[in-house]
Formats: structure tokens, sequence, C-alpha cells
């Protein structure tokens, strides 16, 4: 059974940073892409950045908005992913989640892709 368990979220000014973490268990870890995906009530689930698995690349991608400012990070024997968050500003607000796949690289930015998610964690960034 695949587990996904996201902490490190909280309430920040804008500016401010933070790290969120998400421990996986019940998989072959570095199988798998992890990805951090974002929502907000209303809208639908947003893609904010993925690592590649390493078999194909490890490499990281990241969604327009966040480039520069977010960083993802995996560590493949620990089975942890790390998403650090710099320059936060208030739309970044949202409750993220960590999500794993076995998707083809070119769809690994899309949730439909993802079957394991964390329970999420709620960011709110103050301006």
């Amino acid at each position: 059974q695949v587990q996904l368990a996201e902490s490190g979220g909280g309430l920040v000014q804008a500016g401010g940073s933070l790290t969120l973490s998400c421990e996986a268990s019940g998989l072959t870890f570095r199988n798998y892409h992890m990805a951090w995906f974002r929502q907000v009530p209303g809208k639908n689930r947003e893609f904010v950045a993925v690592s590649s698995r390493p078999g194909t690349g490890g490499n990281s991608y990241y969604t327009e908005s966040v480039k520069g400012r977010f960083t993802i990070s995996r560590d493949n024997t620990k089975k942890m992913v790390h998403l650090q968050m710099n320059a936060l500003k208030p739309e970044d607000t949202a409750v993220y989640y960590c999500a794993s796949s076995q998707a083809a690289l070119s769809s690994i930015r899309q949730a439909e892709m993802y079957f394991n998610w964390g329970q999420g964690t709620q960011v709110t960034v103050s301006s």
C-alpha cells in the first residue's frame, strides 16, 4: 500500500520561505516521478514541480510561476521529496500535495496521471 505523507506547511509572510517534505512508503521510490501539486478552493489541482525518476534522467520541471523561487529535490535512499519555496507570494497560498507517478515524461505535469497522493499540507502566505 502506497502512502505519501507531507509535512512542513504553515503560515509565512510574503517574501519568506518554507520547505515541504514528503515521505513515501510502500513503493520502489526510484521507479517513480515525484511531484508537488497545489489546490485552492474552487479550482483544479495545479502542477507545481516534479522530479523525474532516475531512469528517465532525474530532471526537475516547474510551472512557470515558481521558476527561480521553488526547488524540488529527492532523496532516493530515504524515499523523500522536498520542495524548497523561497520568495513566497500570497498567490502561492494553497493546499500542497505530494504525488507519485510512472507516467511517460510527456505527461508528468498532468494531475490525472498520478494515482498516489498525500493528504495535503496547507501553505498560507500573508501579504
